[in-house]
């Protein structure tokens, strides 16, 4: 297929080489300076900031072929055009490495259901699925416990190891280890450390050794998994 790829950031920088290994013709455009004569081709992907999608895609109301967004929370509606659609891939991506499309979660919507779009994906990657905007809202929103939160917290884990000078390095075999466990374990039944066994001596002496956002987050997610555990035991 030719594909108007308008983006620049970091899902639009991952989408292009898969799609130009898959055979398909890619213009890359910005999506701050593009002009609507610009944009040609079977499919137009919108892969910019959420919060910028509107103002793009009404600059490609009179578009005749099919436009389409990659956010996870932004809904289709957004998109004026005649023919339009969702290409979300569900990872998280950085300029710094290259991620292997093909084994990425893709969730598509379209409106009027529109075979190109599935053709397109499945072209990309093997995991191809149909996801409705409110449905892929809650998708996104799981992907932010799963992906960013979590990673927030290696930042924090990493702040506290600086202050004994230790590399975040030595938490890399733990790290790994919870990550491959999710993978034959439900999260709850891997869940384990001090909150989940109970251990409110070493909580109050964990607690003690912050301060600030750091102590509010830690007794804040000592107390989710403190109260999971138990609600699932009763």
């Amino acid at each position: 297929m030719e594909i108007t790829l308008i983006g620049t950031g970091n899902v639009a920088t991952s989408l292009r080489p898969a799609l130009e290994g898959a055979g398909h013709e890619v213009r890359q455009l910005s999506g701050r300076k593009f002009s609507p004569s610009e944009v040609a081709g079977d499919v137009v992907i919108v892969s910019v900031r959420d919060d910028a999608i509107a103002s793009v895609t009404d600059r490609l109301r009179d578009c005749t072929a099919l436009v389409v967004h990659t956010a996870g929370s932004i809904p289709m509606e957004i998109i004026p055009s005649r023919r339009r659609g969702v290409l979300y891939p569900m990872q998280t991506f950085s300029r710094e490495r290259r991620v292997d499309m093909a084994q990425v979660a893709l969730f598509i919507e379209s409106e009027p259901a529109d075979p190109l779009l599935e053709t397109l994906a499945r072209s990309i990657s093997q995991h191809v699925y149909q996801l409705d905007s409110e449905g892929r809202r809650h998708l996104h929103l799981a992907a932010v416990f799963a992906s960013n939160f979590v990673n927030h917290c290696y930042t924090l884990s990493a702040e506290i190891l600086e202050e004994r000078d230790l590399p975040f390095d030595v938490m890399l075999p733990l790290v790994d280890e919870v990550a491959r466990k999710v993978h034959t374990l439900p999260p709850l039944k891997a869940q384990t450390g001090p909150a989940a066994r109970g251990d409110r001596g070493v909580m109050m002496r964990q607690e003690a050794m912050l301060s600030g956002r750091k102590r509010e987050i830690y007794r804040l997610m000592s107390e989710s998994i403190y109260d999971k555990l138990r609600l699932t035991e009763d």
